[in-house]
């Protein structure tokens, strides 16, 4: 009970809070309790020397529905053998029970 309680006054409290703004959302999304400093802001800089090494979009969506299609694939061969075994299994327990 204390716990739906303190779960309820959570969320009227997360509720009561007005809006805030794009900055502090992005911040805050971050995992920043404070205003990042020099440091920091220059190693969340983009460097122009790496980009010919990131990974553009389209080609990591390409790769990415690639190995979707395969796991399917992958998975719906596991599910047809598993489904021959049983019939075969059927199959041969019926033969056996008719011989014998």
């Amino acid at each position: 009970m204390a716990f739906l309680l303190n779960k309820t006054t959570l969320l009227t409290h997360l509720r009561s809070h007005p809006q805030k703004t794009e900055d502090s959302l992005s911040l805050t999304r971050r995992g920043f309790h404070i205003e990042p400093g020099p440091r920091e802001k220059a190693l969340l800089a983009e460097d122009p020397s790496l980009k010919p090494f990131k990974s553009h979009k389209k080609s990591v969506w390409r790769l990415k529905r690639i190995g979707d299609v395969l796991t399917i694939i992958v998975v719906a061969g596991c599910c047809y053998e598993i489904y021959v075994k049983a019939v075969m299994r059927e199959e041969a327990r019926k033969q056996a029970s008719g011989s014998g």
